[in-house]
């Protein structure tokens, strides 16, 4: 089985837009923007790895970020792109923010929404640094009831916000999400990044970054980002009234009031 990174295109415009959705999503997740920007971009909309229609050769080894680097350099060669902006939900930052180290001179702006990548997660750092935990989270795809007891003691005891606990309880009520949740944490585990070097990237090179957050948002809150945000020079930050699930959405609703966001001439 051959590495495939798959993608979908929509819209016909000018500007060219490389879109990474969120966790359990796939690339469909953007038609709702899609539809906002019209014939002003040309979205490339890809289903991350463990996602959709997206594969890698060794699905139980971690993902690298030079490998990426390299997958989408063969996408920007295959399609005779020079310049192009980035799109993120979610996880789906961490491959946007891997392109931006790999062609920081060829981004022109950024749209991160509720990004991962920019902070520390808790469950994330959990899961994936201690060998021993990506053992219990391996064994919780077969075997969720210890884990799942586990969590609502830390809820109960107040440890764990208890939307946390919720979203987590939606993350392992499968098998298949379960699988999901455990290959994407440990799979991208080695896409991490040094946040004073990607600040230097994007002031050096003067990209605009627009931050879309959620003010009800406990899975990527906005209060961990300020200090990223504010080191950055031109960076602009839109605060909405929701919470991590819906973003995408909301996000689309406040492109149709402000088009001008997200158009070439903007």
């Amino acid at each position: 089985m051959k590495t495939l990174l798959h993608y979908r295109t929509y819209g016909t415009g000018p500007r060219v837009v490389l879109a990474f959705h969120g966790y359990g999503q796939s690339e469909g997740h953007w038609r709702s923007i899609a539809a906002v920007l019209g014939d002003r971009a040309t979205i490339y909309s890809f289903d991350l790895f463990y996602h959709g229609n997206s594969r890698l050769a060794k699905a139980d080894a971690p993902l690298t970020k030079k490998r990426l680097g390299e997958l989408l350099a063969h996408f920007l060669i295959d399609h005779k792109i020079e310049k192009f902006s980035l799109l993120a939900f979610s996880m789906g930052a961490k491959f946007a923010l891997t392109a931006v180290e790999h062609f920081p001179g060829r981004v022109e702006k950024i749209w991160l929404i509720a990004p991962d990548g920019l902070q520390r997660q808790f469950w994330y750092s959990l899961a994936t640094y201690p060998p021993w935990m990506r053992g219990v989270l391996g064994r919780a795809v077969l075997r969720p009831q210890r884990l799942l007891r586990f969590l609502n003691v830390l809820g109960e005891r107040r440890v764990v916000d208890t939307n946390l606990i919720r979203f987590a309880e939606w993350q392992l009520e499968s098998r298949e999400k379960r699988l999901r949740v455990y290959r994407s944490w440990v799979g991208f585990r080695l896409l991490v990044f040094s946040l004073k070097d990607l600040a230097h990237i994007l002031n050096e090179h003067q990209v605009q970054v627009t931050f879309f957050l959620g003010k009800y948002d406990r899975v990527i809150p906005h209060a961990g980002l300020q200090r990223f945000i504010g080191s950055l020079q031109q960076a602009r930050t839109v605060l909405l009234d929701t919470g991590h699930a819906g973003l995408i959405y909301d996000v689309a609703a406040y492109l149709r009031r402000h088009p001008e966001v997200i158009t070439p001439t903007s």
